[in-house]
């Protein structure tokens, strides 16, 4: 068992290094799982909700605009709190967001705006639990299985949440308040957690801003905004862009779910592999091109090729949501900054994934096709195969 020193220089155990219980992976796999879920319903709905396209657009917006605005809110929480306790609040925050957005159209927006909070905040803590719980040789599969349970649960409630529309007579507030169902069940499971206060022996919480001057927190920073950028524009408009391509909306909602199976395999295996190597480069070059493919075929193959595009745009959006929580660990030399690491990328990069789906529906609206929206997307992942090289090389940031 490692240890740790405290204040005065007298060894203390670092219980937090000890082989991770049953209880403490089911928290982490029903949490994991509902980091998405609160989203994933929405997009099958909008048709019935009978919103305005600025509404839509807002709506679709929403999400990664919060979750890049309240991730500040993970550094203070964690600091008062500790991880464990923080991760419980920030569910019964998610909670109580998916009661209010099954409230009505108003409460949609609002409960949105709540849920997203609570995602936020569970996004910047959840791989700094993995580098506290886990040993290092298992980092990078629990962030595989962190990555996978996110993009599963938002696969599962994608398909569910029509039928269970119709079943209900077309309530909507039935089909999102579902929901609820695993986020009550997750926040059952983080209770055995509750014994795991704040840990004094490390000191408080750092930062993000102090990484501001630093050129790998920046390149993961790009990393991640980037990937997340084409996660929610691909999400936001991939059946419509099928629409217009001839496809009937049926067959379009399928590639789109398709797309999302996709990303739970590519959420699994990208950080899996990433994590057995110091230097995550190839996999940081691999994820760019399997997403610059995936939309070329999107854009310029036959219609008839389709699924496959979407699988293998699926696996790329999937492995950039997963690696980033390897880099968080991987460039960190402790788990303050590893939660400073992921608190910039995640505040910063949500909010450069909000522009994704607004700066293309105007490009669309300017231009009346896909073509230069999509175009932009292959050059910014260009972009991002340069300036993320510095975030897989090994090395801390200091």
């Amino acid at each position: 068992m490692s240890r740790a020193h405290g204040m005065a220089g007298t060894p203390v155990p670092d219980r937090s290094r000890r082989g991770p219980g049953a209880l403490v992976v089911a928290a982490f796999v029903l949490l994991s799982l509902n980091l998405r879920i609160v989203f994933g319903g929405v997009g099958p709905l909008i048709p019935n909700l009978q919103l305005s396209h600025t509404a839509t657009t807002a709506l679709t917006t929403l999400p990664p605009l919060c979750m890049g605005l309240f991730a500040p809110v993970a550094a203070s929480l964690r600091g008062r709190l500790g991880d464990e306790r923080s991760l419980f609040a920030a569910m019964a925050v998610l909670v109580i967001g998916i009661l209010i957005r099954s409230s009505g159209t108003t409460g949609l927006f609002v409960g949105t705006v709540v849920a997203s909070i609570g995602v936020a905040v569970m996004n910047v803590i959840t791989p700094v639990l993995v580098k506290k719980r886990f040993p290092p040789e298992r980092i990078g599969v629990m962030m595989g299985v962190y990555a996978m349970m996110m993009g599963g649960g938002a696969a599962v409630i994608a398909a569910l949440t029509v039928p269970i529309f119709r079943a209900s007579g077309g309530s909507a507030s039935t089909a999102l308040g579902v929901a609820v169902v695993p986020a009550v069940v997750a926040l059952a499971a983080l209770t055995t957690q509750l014994r795991h206060g704040p840990d004094r022996s490390r000191g408080g919480s750092v930062s993000w801003t102090g990484l501001l001057a630093n050129r790998i927190a920046w390149s993961t920073t790009c990393f991640f905004g980037l990937q997340s950028l084409m996660l929610y524009t691909v999400f936001a408009w991939l059946p419509t862009i099928y629409v217009s391509n001839g496809a009937d909306p049926a067959t379009a909602g399928v590639y789109l779910s398709l797309c999302v199976i996709a990303v739970s395999l590519g959420g699994f295996f990208g950080p899996s592999l990433a994590g057995r190597r110091a230097d995550q480069r190839p996999y940081v070059l691999l994820t760019a091109a399997l997403c610059f493919v995936g939309i070329a075929g999107v854009l310029w193959a036959p219609l008839s090729s389709a699924p496959v595009w979407s699988v293998v745009l699926g696996i790329g959006l999937g492995a950039g949501q997963g690696i980033p929580g390897v880099l968080y660990v991987a460039r960190a030399r402790d788990r303050q900054t590893a939660a400073a690491l992921s608190g910039m990328a995640q505040t910063i990069g949500y909010v450069i994934a909000a522009t994704g789906p607004i700066l293309t529906a105007a490009l669309f609206a300017a231009s009346g096709t896909w073509t230069m929206p999509l175009v932009l997307l292959l050059v910014l992942l260009v972009l991002n195969a340069v300036v993320s090289l510095p975030a897989g090389r090994p090395g801390t940031v200091d």
